[in-house]
């Protein structure tokens, strides 16, 4: 049995603090309310932070109008509820919020699918048709999993939702007719490489902080504060997958950006092909 499905209530103080008891299903191998009774799981929950800084910093970079004018996309907002929705959850260890961090994460995924699939950026007949499915489906598997509360769905539907991004990366970078530019596709794949690298790195280390916690423990016991933090693997989850989300975000970007310069030409083209009148 993972660690994330057993309860700690014989922690020191998971019974003191200012949310106890917890009533979520997952709990992790951090001690709860170790450093304050008002949060239960400190460095997890902190390490949330990155998610809300890698949405404000593409809302607020350039094209920015201003405190109240933010320039937001579906993928920097599904970030941004991420951070709020999992730093909640950690901080809390309520049942409602575990949803709120879950349906969180899925909602991340379902945004860079999104992102990947209708990555041209216009309204052609593929576009809607991607655009309503996964407006269809998401709310429905939401609400099929808050019904049945089975991890294992949730788990699915992102392990799903990633293969299906990493094969349209692989047609767009590896099988497009015409290719990208040279000099961009060199910058996207090493970009591509880092970024899955980190969310596999961040996956192993997941789980190790799940299946080993016992001896996570003794080992920050034995380094002491502040070198403990640095084995709240969970938190390391967190930090890498902010890098990675941002990363992969940068590239679709890109690419939108640059199947706008291509209609661009081409609705130039058309129009110098067109016989002029007089």
């Amino acid at each position: 049995m993972g660690h994330h499905n057993r309860h700690f209530g014989g922690d020191r103080y998971a019974l003191l603090g200012a949310w106890s008891p917890p009533t979520s299903t997952a709990n992790f191998c951090e001690e709860d309310y170790i450093v304050t009774r008002y949060i239960a799981e400190f460095m997890n929950s902190m390490t949330n932070l990155p998610y809300v800084y890698f949405a404000l910093r593409y809302m607020y970079g350039p094209g920015s109008r201003g405190l109240f004018r933010p320039r937001t996309d579906f993928m920097s907002v599904s970030l941004l509820i991420l951070g709020i929705c999992s730093f909640l959850f950690h901080a809390s260890l309520r049942h409602t919020m575990q949803y709120a961090d879950e349906l969180g994460m899925l909602g991340l995924a379902w945004a860079l699918l999104q992102g990947i699939l209708t990555v041209r950026g216009r309204a052609s007949s593929n576009d809607r048709l991607v655009n309503m499915t996964l407006n269809i489906v998401f709310p429905l598997f939401a609400a099929f999993y808050v019904w049945t509360g089975k991890i294992i769905y949730h788990a699915s539907a992102f392990f799903i939702m990633m293969v299906l991004i990493v094969i349209r990366v692989a047609h767009l970078f590896y099988f497009r007719k015409p290719a990208f530019p040279e000099v961009r596709m060199r910058a996207w794949k090493a970009r591509g490489r880092v970024s899955l690298a980190l969310l596999v790195l961040a996956y192993g280390l997941w789980n190790v902080d799940l299946e080993f916690c016992a001896e996570l423990r003794l080992l920050r016991e034995r380094v002491g504060l502040p070198w403990a933090w640095l084995f709240e693997l969970h938190g390391w989850w967190h930090i890498m997958t902010a890098m990675s989300a941002s990363q992969f975000m940068d590239t679709v970007r890109e690419l939108q950006e640059v199947f706008a310069e291509e209609e661009a030409v081409k609705e130039e083209s058309v129009k110098e092909e067109k016989p002029r009148v007089g």
